[in-house]
């Protein structure tokens, strides 16, 4: 089989005891290689390594150091650069996870590989041991799979965005600071229509600064209580103090909370 740059047809032939994959990937015979071996292979930019690293290694919350990955530095070009020992498992992961030409390769040939597991089984009649241990291979596999898409239930919860109760628990939290900043409601700065929009419209891009969004309703869920405790300590800039203690005309109204 060739896994070369070019090849979409792949042959499962290979006269070594490891897979064509494993080759490509550079598998030791511990059964590891390394990332800037695996980074060569997926031909991509080279400038861009450490920050791939940093994504898909240091930060993959599926894939734990010191059991799926070692870090190590290396010379090179006179300079000290940070290398990982990769397990064959992690490396095969982030190959086909990757969304290069040789990535959809490296995802070709697993498909590949499945069909031809498939095909072998249907073809080959198996003895009684055998078909429980393709059954005990199977359930391991399915527990693999509910696994993994437990963990992809996860991420994305983590990743929705506020549903409207949330919405309505960062808006309260707005509207009670802004009454707060204001000097109650019943304050004259409160009853001043464009200075009361001036602070909401402040405490809202405040907001959306710390999280780095265009809405605050593009919050995701897992961070509204956050976001609620950014808006408790959120204070107001000068220009706006002065503007709030010259409409009060008085600094003792500065600060009442207000009902």
């Amino acid at each position: 089989m060739s896994l070369g740059s070019g090849g979409s047809d792949m042959e499962l032939v290979s006269t070594s005891t490891q897979t064509p994959i494993e080759i490509a990937l550079g598998i030791d015979k511990d059964g590891m290689t390394t990332a800037r071996a695996l980074y060569d292979f997926l031909e991509m930019p080279l400038q861009n390594f450490a920050r791939w690293a940093k994504k898909n290694i240091e930060d993959n919350e599926y894939f734990e150091e010191n059991t799926d990955w070692w870090g190590f530095f290396i010379v090179k070009n006179g300079n000290d650069c940070k290398d990982y020992r990769l397990t064959m498992d992690f490396a095969k992961h982030l190959s086909m996870e990757s969304h290069s030409a040789k990535g959809k390769i490296a995802r070709q040939y697993f498909l590949k590989v499945e069909e031809k597991l498939k095909e072998t089984a249907r073809r080959v009649p198996m003895t009684v041991p055998e078909q429980i241990q393709l059954l005990a291979m199977g359930n391991v596999e399915f527990n693999q799979k509910v696994d993994n898409l437990d963990k992809k239930i996860e991420q994305l919860e983590y990743d929705l965005p506020i549903l409207d109760i949330e919405i309505d628990k960062i808006t309260t939290a707005v509207k009670k600071k802004g009454v707060q900043c204001l000097g109650g409601k019943n304050s004259n700065a409160y009853q001043d229509k464009s200075l009361r929009g001036k602070v909401y419209n402040d405490i809202y891009r405040e907001l959306k600064r710390q999280f780095g969004v265009s809405t605050y309703k593009a919050i995701k869920r897992s961070q509204c209580d956050t976001a609620v405790g950014i808006i408790t300590e959120y204070q107001l800039p000068y220009v706006l103090v002065e503007q709030v203690q010259l409409q009060n005309g008085q600094l003792g109204l500065w600060g009442s909370t207000g009902n």
